[in-house]
């Protein structure tokens, strides 16, 4: 079983679970819908959106490459064109993929180049990978949006691009900082997310995060 059909599994266990079958003349239930963003260490962008009411699961994993099934180890190692995202499936009744993108922009440094904050180089780059030529639309407007309105050093660096692949990353990574609270803790301070944000978007920093 490939990792891109455990996610397609996942999604359809988690819709049975919630909702399973609707009798007759009862309404529909909500559909999910899933976003696909790359902020740095998903470890953070994971524990970030976990906080997003309206958000179902989220899945810690690899997109935009070309190798299959890849590994943590090889792209971290720079060399499969993948960077680390995150899938985030949600209700669009409950929160909707423009305040995903909001929520998205004020929780990445969405100017740097090189990486997100202590992690560098090309896994480590921001995106945003659409689902459907609606979303390849909000994402753009957002993004001219956050360029005209902003007061940034530099140009906004984030790419946006249908999504092509989404493999999930190995089963120790997903829900990283509830299952290693510590570490995650100590590796977002001395990586300097935060204190990054707060710097780029003052009080906006991570705006829509319920416990923020």
């Amino acid at each position: 079983m490939t990792r891109s059909f455990m996610v397609t599994l996942t999604i359809w266990i988690y819709g049975a679970f919630f909702f399973g079958p609707t009798s007759a003349g009862e309404p529909e239930p909500a559909k999910f819908e899933i976003a696909t963003f790359a902020g740095g260490c998903f470890w953070c962008v994971e524990a970030d959106f976990d906080q997003v009411e309206g958000v179902i699961k989220t899945i810690s994993g690899f997109s935009g490459g070309t190798l299959a099934n890849p590994t943590y180890k090889e792209v971290t190692a720079g060399t499969s064109g993948h960077v680390e995202a995150v899938q985030i499936i949600y209700n669009p009744e409950i929160v909707s993929f423009e305040n995903l993108l909001d929520i998205f922009w004020h929780s990445i440094d969405p100017i740097d180049e090189g990486g997100q904050f202590c992690d560098r180089g090309s896994p480590y780059l921001t995106a945003i990978f659409t689902h459907s030529q609606e979303q390849q639309v909000w994402a753009e407007e957002s993004k001219e949006k956050l360029e005209s309105v902003a007061a940034l050093e530099r140009p906004v660096a984030t790419n946006i691009a249908p999504l092509t692949n989404f493999y999930p990353a190995e089963e120790y990574h997903q829900d990283f900082y509830l299952k290693n609270p510590i570490r995650y803790k100590y590796y977002r301070f001395r990586c300097g997310r935060n204190e990054r944000l707060e710097e780029l978007w003052g009080s906006e920093a991570l705006r829509g995060l319920q416990s923020h």
